[in-house]
């Protein structure tokens, strides 16, 4: 008798998208190239219309363009992107010193450069998490591409007047001033299929990083072009791969010389025997936390630290900003910039040459415990994807110098970031309890030392439970958070490195034993950059800005008056047993008014 097979749900079909996206762009890199309109190209097409990512909004609709994800990836991708029909993913090969010009997104630290009018090379040095990220942004701009082709044609197969009129702005024959600029607004929003407001507000939103993109008129315009080029004229779109990236990707060649880099400042300051704290943070909440009360003046000074980091985020206070920096130096802050290719700028502090006794009140420092024990602070800026582990493994090893191994005595690791939260809003924060690795039965429970209590009296929400390390944040949809959101996984929040950070601290751990666990304090701590599953409320629909201030700094606080303070140096057996091989379901959601866990 043969098996009935129900039919899938809308989670498990995404979830199966998902992996089978994973598998065509890995055996495409593995290939070297592909066209994005061959049978290749049009699986992963295929694939992201089946998952229909919240990033992505309305993809799957062929009448309108989608303008919140547009404006999303082009932030990502370098300036010109929507004119080039070869793009090339490379590695570090020396770039740097051609005359090409180096060409940085504006939300995205990574080098580009334009060799000619038609091609761009995107150099990645982040691992695979990377490439699956420009890969997915690249198949999302070429299906809206092929949709404003579409939509710049009438029902006979010709150019409409509406992308006639588009052709003329782009190319300077007409100029848009404040008479017309209503009407180039009207011919764009026919070709978009959205509102004329819709555009208007589109338009705004390129305009923010107006010197890092061609602008929403231009970006249409060659988007367009491009598909035209390549339906009507075969010049069809190619990605490809050079074969250094491909030797190199999963060899921890960047990690490696970047935590190397790490040690051998270490060394030459005579910290290497020091008790070290690492921190994955930002490279200016630790620093103003630590400096900018001694710096400010007495007026400044009646401000939290959160109110002075608000002062010190202008665009205005870049004077201020700057003098915060030039005392951190003299007082114990050595600054690493990244010259591995990593993008991880590192800063290092030396609590031996601070003043313990002018502190921020906010600070809740044993002065005994700091002049005895000395200990170091490292902050690492933040890590992307897979990068995480590379680079968290090659930092917990010891120092390999002069024919010995030195190990460092790591006493506490502690993450901060932003994260999809699933029981919240923007600005909440998120204490995990471990972390649920996406696509693969890893999970991983540990003891986060960062507790609710911590933070009820700060007036934020918290939540607490497991949290879902994700393969990319541009391929969620509602039916897999919904999923991870209301099983018994009871997850609160989505990331993208947290499975990837604890794999390599429990490797280095129970593997290599390069630290010692019994001694180890976590800490973990997101604050919610967005909501996946509240319409209008994803990473598309715009930055935090100052309203991430709050949060960032509330958690910054809190790991350093962990680090701080004698009391939570003890022993604490958080990591002296194995974890186990699945994690609690329980969650925990304390709003303002309620009482810690």
């Amino acid at each position: 008798m043969g098996i009935l097979f129900s039919n899938r749900t809308p989670a498990q079909e995404s979830r199966a998208a998902i992996e089978r996206l994973y598998i065509v762009m890995r055996h495409l890199f593995n290939r070297g190239h592909y066209k994005p309109s061959g049978v290749s190209g049009q699986e992963i097409v295929e694939a992201l219309h089946t998952l229909s990512p919240e990033i992505y909004g309305s993809m799957g609709d062929n009448h309108k363009v989608e303008l919140d994800g547009l404006v999303y990836v082009i932030d990502r991708l370098p300036k010109g992107i929507e004119q080039c029909r070869y793009v090339r993913l490379i590695s570090e090969e020396g770039y740097d010193g051609s005359t090409f010009e180096n060409i940085i997104p504006a939300k995205r630290r990574r080098n580009c450069y334009r060799i000619d009018k038609n091609q761009m090379l995107i150099e990645v040095t982040r691992g695979r998490s990377e490439i699956y990220d420009i890969l997915t942004h690249l198949t999302f701009l070429y299906v809206e591409a092929n949709k404003i082709y579409h939509h710049s044609l009438n029902e006979k197969g010709q150019r409409t007047r509406d992308w006639k009129k588009l052709e003329e702005i782009v190319k300077g024959e007409v100029a848009i001033d404040e008479h017309n600029r209503d009407m180039a607004f009207a011919y764009l929003s026919n070709i978009l299929g959205r509102t004329f407001e819709e555009t208007k507000k589109a338009y705004a939103r390129f305009c923010d990083n107006k010197s890092k993109n061609s602008g929403l008129f231009t970006v249409i315009y060659w988007l367009g072009k491009i598909a035209q080029d390549e339906i009507e004229n075969n010049k069809h779109r190619e990605i490809s791969f050079t074969p250094t990236l491909r030797q190199q990707v999963g060899h921890h060649i960047y990690g490696e010389i970047w935590a190397n880099n790490i040690k051998k400042h270490l060394k030459q300051y005579d910290l290497l025997q020091r008790p070290i704290h690492i921190i994955s943070a930002n490279m200016h909440s630790v620093m103003n936390s630590l400096y900018a009360y001694q710096v400010l003046t007495e007026a400044d000074k009646s401000k939290d630290i959160t109110g002075l980091a608000m002062e010190l985020s202008k665009e205005e206070n870049r004077r201020l900003q700057k003098k915060v920096s030039d005392y951190a130096v003299k007082h114990g802050m050595i600054f690493i910039e990244d010259e591995s290719g990593t993008n991880l700028n590192v800063q290092i502090f030396d609590t031996a040459k601070m003043d313990v006794h002018v502190f921020a009140p906010e600070l809740k420092a044993d002065k005994g415990y700091l002049e005895k024990e000395k200990p170091v602070i490292i902050v690492m800026d933040y890590a992307f994807g897979e990068q995480a582990y590379e680079i968290m493994d090659e930092l917990l090893k010891p120092f390999e110098t002069e024919g010995a191994e030195v190990p460092m005595h790591i006493k506490s690791i502690s993450i901060m970031g932003k994260a999809g939260i699933l029981t919240g809003g923007k600005g909440d924060i998120m204490l995990p309890t471990a972390h649920v690795f996406e696509g693969t039965a890893d999970n991983y429970p540990f003891d986060n030392q960062q507790k609710m209590e911590d933070y009820i009296q700060a007036g934020v929400n918290v939540c607490r439970g497991p949290m879902v390390t994700v393969l990319g944040t541009s391929l969620q949809n509602k039916d897999v958070l919904d999923y991870f959101k209301n099983s018994s996984w009871k997850a609160i929040g989505l990331e993208m490195e947290g499975a990837h950070y604890q794999k390599a601290i429990q490797s280095a751990a129970y593997v290599r034993s390069s630290i010692n666990p019994e001694e180890l304090q976590l800490h973990y701590a997101y604050y919610a950059s967005d909501n996946p599953l509240v319409t209008g409320s994803t990473l598309a629909s715009g930055s935090l800005g100052l309203v991430g201030v709050k949060p960032t700094y509330l958690i910054t606080i809190n790991f350093l008056n962990k680090i701080l303070s004698s009391k939570v140096q003890k022993k604490n057996g958080q990591l002296s047993k194995k974890p186990s091989s699945s994690t609690s379901s329980s969650n925990e959601i304390s709003p303002v008014a309620s009482t810690a866990e």
